[in-house]
């Protein structure tokens, strides 16, 4: 869902993390939300320096050279109600960019932002060689420019959906001297996982290992090896055909509860909730309606499909189907 950012807004030296200094600021959530609640992290600074990818605990919770950390919003709905980008710590403003419209991307335009992975995005300079970068923010949304002086908390402007992204997030990316530094590990000690006094979060933020790989539409319910090669998904469909929406979960625990919804032009088509009594390292869960008579509405369907444990939003991937006659 979420692909690296490889440029900035300017041409920093983004090479392998190394350690950092004692001198590191103190960041607060760059997200006005309650994580677990409201947002969730989806993917942190990918640890591995070869091909694959790895987070800081050793988990699967990366991308192949992911520079940053993505803070996630639950819906496309949560970002066109406004949702605000806030300074992690204080500094001077040292860039901006935007312009660039809240498009999600696909194969088709992924060469129309070569340069401009990040989006509508801000820098903000904290001293000491140290700067973070906030990318994919909404066109026309930004309230600062460069030189202001910001606090930490001090809002920025709103989550988007610009550059290289399908889905509504704000990509953390914190640099020393134009390095990228893991902020859950700054230190780049070799080990799996790091104490939370060693993190740069003011507050520690809770890691989970549990998610979802992908969410997606099919015709039928699909086998689960076509879910995990990516064939299972369809983007059109005929009228007449049914719905079904899948989800491809990792790491879930016994009680997790996955959740399937789908929306189409003239509302809601189905919620289903399913509790995963004895879930394996990989699962998949899926459910769909037939068509009605008359068949479905023409137009774009979306589905979401939602992991929780308790009250905690664990992950949230979406898909879309178009529906024509």
């Amino acid at each position: 869902m979420i692909a690296r950012v490889v440029r900035t807004l300017a041409p920093l030296l983004i090479a392998a993390a190394t350690g950092a200094a004692a001198d590191q600021p103190d960041l607060r959530l760059p997200l006005d939300c309650v994580l677990g609640q409201t947002c969730y992290i989806e993917d942190y600074v990918d640890t591995d320096p070869g091909p694959g990818q790895r987070d800081y605990t050793c988990g699967i919770k990366s991308r192949d050279d992911h520079r940053g950390i993505d803070f996630m919003l639950l819906s496309f709905e949560a970002m066109a109600t406004g949702v605000n980008v806030l300074a992690a710590a204080p500094g001077i403003v040292a860039a901006t960019r935007d312009g660039m419209a809240d498009t999600p991307v696909t194969a088709q335009t992924r060469e129309t932002i070569e340069g401009q992975e990040c989006g509508n995005a801000v820098r903000i300079d904290h001293g000491d060689g140290w700067q973070t970068l906030y990318c994919h923010m909404k066109q026309a949304s930004l309230t600062v420019q460069k030189g202001d002086r910001v606090a930490a908390g001090d809002s920025l402007g709103q989550v988007g959906l610009s550059g290289l992204t399908n889905a509504p997030h704000v990509h953390l990316g914190v640099l020393k001297d134009g390095q990228i530094i893991d902020p859950f590990n700054p230190d780049n000690r070799n080990t799996c996982g790091a104490t939370p006094d060693e993190s740069m979060w003011d507050t520690a933020l809770h890691y989970d290992p549990s998610g979802l790989f992908t969410a997606g539409f099919s015709t039928s319910v699909p086998e689960f090896d076509a879910v995990q090669t990516g064939s299972a998904r369809v983007r059109t469909a005929r009228s007449d055909q049914p719905l079904v929406l899948y989800g491809h979960v990792f790491y879930a625990q016994p009680g997790d509860q996955l959740t399937l919804t789908a929306q189409g032009p003239e509302g809601e088509i189905f919620s289903h909730d399913v509790i995963l009594e004895n879930p394996q390292a990989q699962l998949f869960r899926a459910f769909g309606r037939k068509s009605p008579d008359g068949g479905w509405p023409d137009g774009a369907y979306r589905g979401y499909v939602r992991l929780t444990r308790g009250d905690t939003v664990l992950a949230v991937r979406h898909a879309d189907i178009t529906v024509t006659r």
